[in-house]
């Protein structure tokens, strides 16, 4: 009975019955913890249940019963299959809660504990979590040494091998791996796992547009499917979107739906980046003072966290709402502003300086952002005040 009813709550969630599917997997969940049953139906039963409220990022169900089932294998030394892939949920659960030692300590024992069962390709999972660990915290060459191993393995190791090469800056190789990964999927989970970071990327190196409509997917998925962690996701590539197009005072409100969601989730990497966005769209929108002290505890929390990129990059942006003059600029944008000045638009900077229109785009967007001004005419009267550019240059 435990089996039909937790196989039909799949059922019913993979048909979209959200509701009633969760319905049923809880009430299977209830005959697994009361002890009743053989060692390996619990196995099956508890393994099954949070690999797909994992896959449908019901977050609160997933740690709920993460936890009962850790409690389950310590009594199972012998059952290496259900403690392996016990710990790979656990690992996932560590990371979000920002345990990230202990996250890799766990990932690294389901590794070892799986390639020594019967299918070692069920390590793949284990690999990609030490990968996300080791990303987080900077560690690039063991990250890539993790991803190529869970790759190995059969388990495609992204988005987080994406994101990694968008923080080192390969463009490029970042855009067309998402891009690739998401042409491979068509199914619910597959893009709940790929589009939080797709949006990201693609606002990043491609088109605004393109990113506005993996956006509006996120978002239908959001609607369809109503669980905490997809909201959350959801409202936060929007307000990146809307920050990107401009709109920042619009962003806000999404940016403070997904910080109450990221509370109740304790998911303080998270909460560390959307305060680095909440300070985005504060500057935007001429709010210096709390851009600075939204700045000011993303760097402490990342320092907390050991998130060395994330806390390098907020140092940065913060470092620059102090700066003046050709301080607040790198030499690239000092370029661009000139030609801005000088009344070009952006495909003719892109002819001048060799670079292509969206990388134009991406500079034009950064220097009103750390300019703090909202006009390329603004950014002009900033260059001239500061002796960036002659006055004789026309805007």
């Amino acid at each position: 009975m435990a089996i039909a009813r937790h196989l039909q709550g799949r059922i019913l969630i993979l048909r979209g019955d959200y509701v009633r599917g969760f319905e049923l997997l809880d009430e299977a969940m209830v005959s697994v913890t009361s002890g009743r049953l053989s060692p390996i139906v619990t196995g099956l039963v508890y393994c099954s249940v949070i690999e797909i409220c994992q896959k449908f990022h019901a977050t609160s169900r997933a740690r709920e019963w993460t936890s009962a089932l850790i409690g389950w294998c310590a009594g199972q030394p012998d059952i290496v299959a259900f403690t392996g892939r016990c710990l790979i949920h656990r690992a996932e659960i560590l990371i979000l809660d920002g345990h990230w030692d202990e996250a890799g300590r766990e990932a690294s024992v389901a590794s070892i504990r799986l390639q020594q069962g019967p299918s070692k390709h069920h390590a793949g999972p284990a690999f990609y979590q030490k990968g996300e660990v080791f990303r987080l915290r900077g560690q690039w060459d063991e990250a890539d040494a993790a991803y190529r191993a869970a790759s190995r393995l059969g388990f495609d190791p992204q988005p987080g091998l994406a994101l990694m090469r968008l923080q080192q800056g390969h463009e490029q190789p970042a855009l067309s791996a998402i891009r690739r990964a998401l042409q491979s999927v068509d199914d619910m989970p597959g893009k709940l796992r790929l589009l939080p970071a797709a949006v990201e990327i693609t606002l990043a190196v491609g088109s605004a547009d393109d990113a506005w409509e993996l956006c509006e997917t996120l978002r239908d998925c959001a609607r369809q499917y109503s669980a905490d962690a997809v909201r959350a996701a959801a409202a936060e590539a929007t307000a990146r979107v809307l920050i990107h197009a401009g709109r920042a005072a619009e962003a806000l409100a999404h940016i403070r739906r997904a910080v109450e969601i990221l509370w109740d989730l304790r998911a303080p990497y998270h909460l560390a980046r959307m305060r680095v966005l909440t300070a985005r769209a504060c500057l935007a929108t001429g709010d210096t003072e709390a851009a600075q002290t939204e700045l000011d505890e993303a760097i402490r929390l990342f320092r907390e966290l050991g998130a060395r990129a994330d806390e390098a990059v907020a140092g940065k942006l913060r470092a620059t709402m102090t700066a003046t003059g050709s301080e607040a600029l790198t030499p690239r944008q000092t370029q661009v502003l000139r030609l801005i000045a000088s009344g070009l638009t952006n495909p003719e900077i892109a002819g001048e300086l060799g670079l292509s229109q969206r990388t134009v785009d991406r500079h034009v967007s950064d220097i009103l952002t750390r300019l703090n001004v909202r006009t390329r005419a603004a950014a002009t009267a900033f260059a001239v005040e500061h002796g960036l550019i002659g006055m004789g240059v026309s805007g």
